[in-house]
């Protein structure tokens, strides 16, 4: 199945508008655009999003950096963290089936949407 060009780029300007907007996001968004809206097999959407939101990032916060409302202080401690997370979940990508991957993805937009709703 050939992958239709507009429809992912429609679903990469989403995630970026999503990621731009709230902070994050975008790759929650655009794990499911990409399964079910574009025909990319499971595991290639977690990696593909990943890739994807990267470059978003690094535009959201330049955007925020010229705004002057780029909180790297607050940031910092947490990069460490980050970094060490993003490797060992790199790492056990490939040995976590994809169902499991989506049942995770699915709790923790849950959580954060009940923790949202709550506040």
């Amino acid at each position: 199945m050939r992958i239709s060009t507009v429809k992912c780029a429609l679903a990469g300007a989403a995630a970026g508008a999503v990621n731009g907007l709230l902070g994050a996001g975008g790759g929650m968004l655009l794990v499911p655009l990409l399964s079910l809206w574009c025909g990319v097999d499971d595991k290639r959407s977690f990696a593909t999003a990943v890739a994807v939101i990267l470059p978003l990032c690094l535009v959201s916060a330049g955007v925020f950096a010229v705004k002057n409302t780029l909180p790297l202080g607050v940031a910092w401690p947490y990069l460490a963290g980050g970094l060490l997370g993003g490797a060992l979940g790199g790492l056990l990508f490939k040995k976590v089936p994809a169902r499991l991957l989506h049942r995770l993805l699915g709790a923790f937009i849950l959580w954060g949407g009940i923790r949202l709703l709550a506040a």
